[in-house]
C-alpha cells in the first residue's frame, strides 16, 4: 500500500493507473463508481478487527502525522485516500459501537476506572510485573512504541474544537506531555530513551511491519477519534480514560522495568507517568470533561463511548498478547523485509516458540551492564 502511494502500481484501484491525474497530485487514487461499490462491498465483507483493514487505515492517518518517506505530501487531502478512509473508518467505528455498551453516563462511564479489579488475569502490567521475562517487555514496548513514539500528538486535534474551561485543562495537560518546554522530557522522548535501553530501535514508526491488528487498532482510535470533530466527545473520553488508568499500570510496569533491570531510562519513563497521571487524572476528570459537558450536555453518551471504546481496544490488545506468550509464541509478526523507513508493511506468520524467546521475537544483542 505504501509502494502505491510513492507512486509504483496503483494497488488502491481496480482503474487504469494515472486515470485520475498524475503522481503526486490530488485525484490519483479517485475510482470509477463501480470500483468504489466492489472496494466498499470488500470493506463491508472483511473483518473489522483484521489485520487488513487495520494497517491500511493506519497507514492512511499516518499521511495525516509525519508521512511517508517518498509519498507526496499532498496525498494527505487526496479525495479518493479520503474517500477509502471513510470506508475503512465506517466499519471499525461500527465494530467498537457494537462492542460497547449503550445508555452510560459519563460518570458512571468514568467511576467505573477508578475501582481496581480483584482479578489482575488479563492485566498485561501485572503479568510483566510479577512473571514476565525481558523478551515479553520488549515485545511490549515494540508494539506500543507506534504509539508512544508520537505521544499525544492525536489529542492534540480536539484542542480547537474545545472551548473556556475545558480548552485550559486540555492544553495544561497536553504541556506537560510536551516537556512543559524542555524537549529532553518529552514523553515521546523519554519512551526513545527506554527502547534504547532495552536495546530496541527507536526510530519513529520502526515496527509497524511487526504490529498485528489489536496493537494497531489502539493507535487508530485516537486518530479516528481525534481527526473528526463529530467524535471530539469520544476523544475526551479516551483521553480520559487513559490518564485515569494510567497511573495504576504505570507503577507495575516500573517495577516489571527495576525487577528485570531493563535500565534507569526504561524505569523513569514509568515512574514519571506515575506522578504526572496523577496529577492529571483530577484535571481531566474535574476540568476537561466537566468543562466539555457543562458547554455540550448533549456530548456526555459520546464521553462514555469514548472511556468504554478505549477499554475494548486495550481489552483486545492484552488477550492477544497474553494469549501468545502464555503458549510461547511472540505476539509480533515475523521480521518483514526492509525497504526504507515505512516500507510497504508484510505480514508474517507467528512462529512458536521452541524456547524462550521466540524465534522472531524482538531480540538485540545487549552489553552487558555494568555494576
Amino acid at each position: 500500500m505504501v509502494n502505491a502511494l510513492r507512486g509504483g502500481p496503483d494497488a488502491l484501484s481496480s482503474d487504469e493507473p494515472g486515470q485520475s491525474g498524475q503522481p503526486g497530485q490530488p485525484g490519483r487514487f479517485e475510482q470509477s463508481e463501480e470500483s468504489r461499490e466492489s472496494r466498499a462491498a470488500e470493506i463491508r465483507a472483511a473483518d473489522p478487527w483484521g489485520d487488513d483493514l487495520h494497517l491500511a487505515l493506519y497507514v492512511l492517518y499516518e499521511l495525516h502525522y509525519r508521512g511517508f518517506d517518498s509519498v507526496p505530501d499532498d496525498h494527505e487531502w487526496d479525495p479518493g485516500l479520503l474517500a477509502l478512509r471513510r470506508e475503512l473508518e465506517g466499519a471499525f467505528l461500527d465494530a467498537l459501537r457494537r462492542g460497547t455498551p449503550d445508555g452510560r453516563t459519563a460518570a458512571r462511564a468514568l467511576d467505573e476506572l477508578l475501582v481496581e479489579p480483584v482479578d489482575h488475569t488479563g492485566s498485561v502490567s501485572h503479568h510483566l510485573a510479577v512473571e514476565g521475562e525481558l523478551w515479553q517487555v520488549r515485545e511490549y514496548a515494540a508494539l506500543r512504541s507506534l504509539y508512544h513514539l508520537k505521544e499525544a500528538d492525536p489529542h492534540l486535534w480536539v484542542v480547537p474544537r474545545l472551548r473556556g474551561r475545558a480548552k485550559a485543562a486540555m492544553v495544561a495537560v497536553e504541556y506537560d506531555e510536551f516537556g512543559a518546554g524542555r524537549p529532553e522530557r518529552i514523553h515521546a522522548r523519554l519512551f526513545a530513551d527506554l527502547m534504547s535501553d532495552l536495546g530496541l530501535e527507536n526510530t519513529y514508526g520502526h515496527y509497524l511491519d511487526r504490529a498485528p491488528a489489536p496493537a494497531l487498532a489502539a493507535v487508530n482510535l485516537m486518530s479516528l477519534f481525534g481527526l473528526h470533530r463529530a467524535l471530539r466527545g469520544a476523544l475526551v473520553g479516551h483521553f480520559a480514560a487513559v490518564e485515569i488508568t494510567s497511573p495504576p499500570g504505570s507503577r507495575r510496569m516500573a517495577a516489571a522495568m527495576r525487577r528485570l533491570g531493563a535500565g534507569a531510562a526504561a524505569e523513569h519513563f514509568y515512574a514519571e507517568h506515575v506522578e504526572a497521571d496523577a496529577v492529571h487524572e483530577q484535571v481531566v476528570r474535574h476540568e476537561l470533561v466537566t468543562g466539555l459537558l457543562t458547554d455540550e450536555p448533549h456530548l456526555d453518551a459520546d464521553v462514555a463511548f469514548g472511556v468504554d471504546a478505549t477499554g475494548l481496544v486495550e481489552e483486545r490488545l492484552a488477550r492477544h498478547l497474553l494469549a501468545a506468550w502464555n503458549s510461547g509464541s511472540s505476539a509480533l509478526f515475523a521480521q518483514a523485509p526492509a525497504a526504507g523507513r515505512y516500507a510497504a508493511p508484510g505480514v508474517g506468520t507467528r512462529a512458536v516458540a521452541q524456547d524462550h524467546p521466540p524465534q522472531n521475537a524482538v531480540h538485540v544483542p545487549r552489553e552487558p551492564r555494568s555494576t
